[in-house]
C-alpha cells in the first residue's frame, strides 16, 4: 500500500469522524453552522481527531522503534512493561502529589516508563534463549508483576476506580483543554525520524554498530527515551490503547522490509488510519453510546495478533 493511499484514506475517515456524534452535524451544514454546532466542532470534534491522529502516528512509531532495538517483531510498549509501568508511574503521582499538574503526572509516568523499559531491556540481555515468542511472554510476565504493584497500591489507597480509568483507552473525554499534552509527542517522532538509521544499525547488534563506528549505548538510550516519553503522554492523555505499537510495524514491513526509515511515514500512517477506524467503528455500533477505543482496538489487535502468531508458526514450520 502506497503513502497516498494511506492519506487518502486518513482524510476520508477524518472528515467521516467530524460529523459522527450524538450532536447532529450534517456536512451540508458547514457553511451555516450554529453556535451549539461550533462549538461542538471546536471544543470536541476537532480535538478527538488531533489526539486520535496524533495518538496512532506515535504508537505505532514507537512500536517500530522497540522492535527494532529489541530484535524481536512481538514486542511493543504493550508486551515490553512500557504502559504497565507508565501507570504505576502516573498512580504514584495521585497518590503523592495529589495536586499535581497533567504536566507533573507525565514527567513522573515518563520516568517510571523509561525505568520498566530499561530493566526489560536488560532482561533481554540476560535472556540466552531468544525465541521470538518468548521474549514477549517474559514482558507480558514482567509487566503483570509492574501491575501487581499497581494494583496493591491501588486498593491501600482507594484509588482502583483512578486505575482502572487508564487501563482502557477512551476518546469520549478529549476536548479542548484536556489533549494539548498530546503535542509533545509531534517532535519526538521527528527526532525519531532522523535518527531511524542510527536505530536500524543498533538494531542489528552491540558488536557489529561499533564496529561501523555507532555510539551504541547513546543511540538506544534515545530510543528508550523516545518510547517511554510517547507511551507516558498517551497513556496520561488517551489512555491505554493494547497492541497498536505491535500489530501496525508488522503490517507494515510485511510488505515493505526491515528498512526502518523507510516504514516510518507508512507506519505513522496506517496507525493513525486504524486508530481511526476502530474509534468511528465504536462510536456507531451501538449509536448514540460509544465503545471505548481501549475495547476495539484491542478485540481487532488481538486477532490481528494472533494471526501473526500462527504466521510465525507455520513460518517457522
Amino acid at each position: 500500500m502506497k503513502l497516498k493511499h494511506l492519506a487518502l484514506i486518513l482524510l476520508i475517515l477524518s472528515i467521516a469522524s467530524i460529523f459522527i456524534g450524538v450532536k447532529d452535524i450534517k456536512p451540508w451544514d458547514i457553511f451555516k453552522l450554529s453556535q451549539d454546532q461550533l462549538e461542538v466542532l471546536f471544543i470536541s470534534r476537532f480535538p478527538r481527531l488531533i489526539s486520535i491522529i496524533i495518538a496512532g502516528v506515535s504508537m505505532g512509531v514507537v512500536g517500530l522503534i522497540m522492535q527494532q532495538l529489541s530484535r524481536n517483531k512481538f514486542v511493543s510498549p504493550t508486551t515490553g512493561g512500557t504502559d504497565d509501568s507508565a501507570r504505576l508511574g502516573i498512580l504514584v503521582s495521585l497518590t503523592l502529589f495529589t495536586s499535581a499538574t497533567p504536566m507533573q503526572k507525565m514527567l513522573v509516568a515518563f520516568v517510571f516508563a523509561l525505568a520498566g523499559t530499561f530493566v526489560f531491556m536488560k532482561i533481554l540481555d540476560k535472556v540466552k534463549y531468544k525465541d521470538a515468542i518468548f521474549i514477549p511472554l517474559v514482558g507480558l510476565m514482567f509487566g503483570n508483576i509492574v501491575t501487581s504493584f499497581s494494583t496493591f497500591f491501588a486498593y491501600k489507597y482507594d484509588l482502583i476506580q483512578s486505575l482502572s480509568s487508564w487501563l482502557q483507552g477512551n476518546f469520549a473525554l478529549t476536548m479542548k483543554g484536556r489533549y494539548e499534552l498530546l503535542y509533545i509527542s509531534i517532535p519526538v517522532v521527528i527526532i525519531a525520524y532522523l535518527y531511524a538509521n542510527r536505530f536500524t544499525i543498533a538494531g542489528m547488534g552491540e558488536e557489529f554498530s561499533v564496529n561501523l563506528g555507532l555510539n551504541y549505548r547513546q543511540v538506544v538510550n534515545i530510543g528508550l527515551v523516545i518510547i517511554a516519553l510517547v507511551s507516558s503522554v498517551v497513556m496520561l492523555t488517551v489512555g491505554t490503547i493494547p497492541f497498536l505499537g505491535l500489530i501496525i510495524p508488522n503490517i507494515v514491513t510485511m510488505y515493505q522490509g526491515d528498512n526502518l526509515k523507510r516504514n516510518l511515514p507508512h507506519t505513522a500512517l496506517l496507525g493513525a488510519v486504524f486508530v481511526l477506524f476502530c474509534d468511528i467503528l465504536g462510536r456507531v455500533i451501538i449509536y448514540p453510546f460509544e465503545i471505548p477505543i481501549g475495547l476495539t482496538v484491542g478485540v481487532i489487535g488481538s486477532g490481528i495478533f494472533l494471526y501473526l502468531l500462527m504466521r510465525r508458526k507455520a513460518y517457522d514450520a
